[in-house]
């Protein structure tokens, strides 16, 4: 915010909106509700989702990068956790397919919604962005690894329907877990320097015959801004305490997310199917709910030239949406009483390899500009044409 007065008025709108948003709830679960508590449910909603995008940057900014980019993931990942098992235990079944529905949804809107919108919006504001192709390539290798082996590969097995029997599924669940979790390790520790941002005003250096980028004398090992503060400004961190208080918020914002989005599901079903859409869209609109706060998130940092961070936000939640979703659903498939599908259909796996393949080209130069940010953009309007007119 611009002035300080607005800030006070924001971080304390953001500490009343969550709590407010759980009083409806013990008068809404699992009850038909009219037009006016649909309205009022929503609004509490957004409201939440905004609380939770500001706790979260508060967290991340104490912790710093690419710390901070975790906190969001795994939050959103939560929610998408929740509403999943929470609506296959009640959907009958049509819900065989929808952690595959809304898993695929994800990835495809985080690595062309979130990662167009963030090159698109970074561009416009400073001609060409840059990014580290080292962390940001390895990044989307795991998400094309997890999306082909949880999401593809059943498609193709023996077993009837698109589905994995229970020891491929295991498999299939420890190597996600597995992955992820080298990820992780990769990521926070031994290569931290490749998942910072790029040091401003410097151009990503060649690499050398030994395949290792040539650093000059005024950039630190990695060509990036390790100071530990991610803010554009270099505003001073949160304190312990502050940091504290937004952890708490972010969780009460995020159980406030998964009631209320709890709530609106039922509506959510009966308005796509008023409007004549298949089921499978309601993983669409559950994938783009519980991705919103990343997406603000992740349009801040690119406004304030900070891609990198856009793309850890992008790429890691289409791998924590993977990676963790699918081995939590696949233990809780024990109890569901319906299915689990997780195979793609033809044209998801088409629009999924388009996906990659653009992808590895927008990622290895270390730098685009709009016309990359309108490819992927493209993609995902593609992808949601073709979700409500299969």
């Amino acid at each position: 915010m611009d002035s300080p007065r607005l800030q006070a008025v924001l971080n304390r709108w953001t500490l009343w909106a969550p709590v407010l948003a759980l009083l409806p709830l013990p008068f809404t679960w699992g009850r038909h509700i009219g037009a006016v508590w649909i309205v009022v449910v929503t609004l509490l909603l957004g409201a939440s989702v905004l609380a939770a995008v500001h706790h979260a940057e508060v967290v991340a900014h104490r912790v710093g990068e690419p710390f901070g980019s975790l906190v969001l993931a795994v939050a959103v990942t939560i929610i998408e956790v929740a509403l999943i098992v929470t609506l296959m235990v009640s959907g009958g079944d049509d819900a065989s397919t929808l952690a595959r529905d809304t898993v695929f949804s994800a990835v495809i809107i985080t690595c062309n919604g979130i990662v167009g919108i963030s090159l698109l919006v970074g561009a416009m504001h400073h001609h060409t962005v840059t990014f580290n192709a080292e962390g940001t390539g390895a990044a989307l290798a795991c998400v094309i690894t997890l999306a082909t082996l949880c999401l593809v590969l059943p498609t193709f097995t023996s077993e009837p329907g698109p589905a994995y029997s229970g020891s491929q599924l295991t498999f299939a669940a420890i190597s996600a877990l597995c992955l992820y979790g080298l990820f992780v390790v990769t990521q926070t520790r031994r290569h931290r320097d490749f998942f910072l941002p790029v040091a401003k005003h410097e151009h990503r250096p060649l690499a050398t015959a030994s395949g290792h980028a040539a650093q000059s004398a005024e950039q630190p090992a990695g060509g990036v801004e390790d100071d530990g503060n991610d803010d554009g400004e270099h505003a001073e961190p949160p304190s312990n305490r502050t940091a504290l208080i937004s952890l708490g918020m972010l969780l009460v914002s995020l159980v406030a997310v998964v009631g209320l989005a709890k709530v609106e599901s039922k509506p959510i079903e009966d308005g796509v199917a008023w409007l004549g859409l298949p089921h499978s869209f309601v993983g669409v609109i559950i994938a783009l709910l519980v991705l919103a706060p990343e997406t603000l998130a992740a349009i801040n940092a690119a406004r304030q030239d900070r891609t990198q961070i856009s793309l850890n936000l992008g790429y890691g939640s289409a791998m924590a949406s993977i990676g963790l979703t699918i081995p939590t659903i696949a233990v809780a498939s024990i109890w569901l009483p319906t299915d689990l599908h997780l195979g793609l259909g033809s044209t998801q796996i088409v629009l999924l390899a388009i996906t990659a393949g653009v992808g590895i080209l927008t990622v290895v130069p270390g730098r685009a500009t709009r016309l990359q940010g309108g490819l992927h953009l493209v993609l995902l309007a593609a992808f949601l044409f073709l979700a409500a007119n299969p």
